[in-house]
């Protein structure tokens, strides 16, 4: 194949309020009962004043932001199929409460045809534009049997 799917510098965004049942059904599908995400009186007393959301539930919104690359390329090939190496340097910044909308933007930064790989710079912000978490995307095109 001679070029790629998508090209250095493309990007695609996500957003999302998240609401009490996300941060609850997240808690009760991973068993993370955290009262960090779940006891609005013990959270009162701490910087954050309110239950913030979990950390892996941002990487999930962080995920869909990657399956949003894919549709946005409209030519998968049919010999392989994109998968998730994982995510590289991911921080948590803020806490991000119940009630706070979240942008997520999803940038292309690299590309190895040769190795079918290609890295992209994730930036999750709130609707104060502060940036409440960062990864990195390694994402693997697998060629299919």
């Amino acid at each position: 194949m001679a070029d790629f799917y998508f090209k250095v510098g493309d990007a695609v965004q996500f957003s999302k309020t998240v609401g009490e049942s996300d941060i609850y059904l997240f808690a009760g599908i991973t068993g993370d009962l955290s009262p960090n995400h779940v006891d609005e009186e013990f959270m009162s007393k701490s910087k954050y004043k309110h239950r913030i959301a979990h950390g892996a539930l941002l990487v999930g919104y962080m995920s869909s932001t990657s399956t949003r690359i894919f549709e946005k390329a409209q030519k998968i090939d049919a010999d392989e199929t994109p998968v998730s190496l994982g995510y590289d340097r991911v921080r948590f910044l803020e806490g991000v409460c119940i009630g706070d909308t979240i942008k997520v933007i999803y940038t292309i930064k690299s590309i190895d045809p040769d190795r079918r790989r290609s890295v992209a710079s994730v930036v999750v912000t709130n609707q104060h534009g502060k940036e409440v978490a960062v990864a990195e995307h390694i994402m693997k095109w697998v060629k299919n049997s």
